[in-house]
């Protein structure tokens, strides 16, 4: 018989203990709520249906505000609550802080066209809101997909000039979602539940990929459809060492530019694709251009993948 209060106790410690050790570490959890800026201006029903020049309303996007005290925190590396962020009246609130608040400008987030603060997606959304609620309801394969969804994929696909468009919810989910789709085409190929090692894809990951990509690939290497080559960040001799030695015929290189603040080699990839007899190579996040006659191009929003 297992004494449950003991039990308890037991955990509590272990808890504790793991607690401690994240806190030496400096791994514990660390908020640093923003401020946003309000709207600058409110338009008319007609006005600003284009998106030709800067406006007022795309400084806003840009403009935060942080709290004075978790500011400081976060420059000291100290793991900070977020509430000094909270006023009296349980929201923040510049005016009310009386200057507590740090003015900033943002050049981390992912808004690159600025659509958050312009108003006539704010507009859109709101009335969007009030005629038809909040929230997804559910997921997308059993009640949270709507004629609206599919409306955006058609236009973006149409857009892009592809045969369509998948609506993922996050850039996170999107790259997962296409490294497990890699994976399943040996499964479509092949009957076997488990298929031969000469039938894998083999996939070329750059050491310094995002963590969406590094997880979606270990989705796909638990299918055993996959076999993985990790390349020293944007090192092309050791990624063609790598492509030499492989026997597999399918390859696939995956690279990510955005993570260390550098890019991708792209002149160099494209050599080595046309070398080497790459099934595809696949760049996530590059600002790509002429590139795009010679490799798949993942946009962080939708994928319009032409199979």
């Amino acid at each position: 018989m297992v004494n449950d209060n003991n039990y308890g106790d037991s955990w509590d410690s272990w808890v504790e203990e793991a607690l401690a050790k994240l806190h030496s570490s400096k791994l514990l959890r660390s908020l640093r709520p923003i401020n946003l800026s309000p709207q600058p201006h409110k338009n008319s029903e007609d006005d600003y249906q284009v998106f030709d020049e800067m406006q007022p309303w795309d400084r806003s996007s840009v403009e935060i505000s942080i709290s004075e005290p978790t500011f400081h925190k976060w420059l000291l590396d100290i793991p900070s609550s977020g509430d000094e962020d909270i006023c009296s009246n349980g929201v923040a609130d510049n005016k009310e802080a009386n200057g507590r608040f740090k003015k900033l400008l943002l050049f981390s987030g992912n808004d690159y066209l600025g659509l958050s603060s312009h108003p006539t997606i704010a507009r859109a959304a709101a009335n969007a809101a009030q005629k038809h609620g909040m929230g997804p309801r559910g997921s997308a394969l059993i009640c949270g997909y709507t004629n609206y969804h599919r409306l955006l994929e058609s236009s973006l696909a149409d857009l892009k000039k592809k045969e369509d468009c998948l609506l993922c919810p996050t850039g996170f989910a999107a790259n997962m979602a296409v490294m497990v789709a890699l994976g399943n085409i040996v499964s479509l190929l092949d009957a076997a539940e488990k298929p031969m090692k000469e039938d894998r894809i083999a996939i070329f990951s750059d050491a310094l990929n995002h963590a969406s990509i590094i997880d979606g690939i270990r989705l796909a290497e638990r299918q055993h459809t996959v076999d993985v080559y990790v390349y020293r960040h944007c090192d092309m001799s050791h990624l063609s060492s790598l492509l030499s030695s492989c026997e597999l015929k399918k390859k696939v290189v995956v690279t990510d530019s955005s993570m260390d603040g550098d890019f991708a080699p792209m002149n160099e990839l494209v050599n080595l694709r046309e070398r080497h007899g790459l099934m595809e190579l696949l760049s996530v996040g590059n600002m790509v251009g002429e590139w795009q006659r010679s490799s798949i191009v993942i946009d962080k929003l939708t994928y319009a993948l032409e199979l």
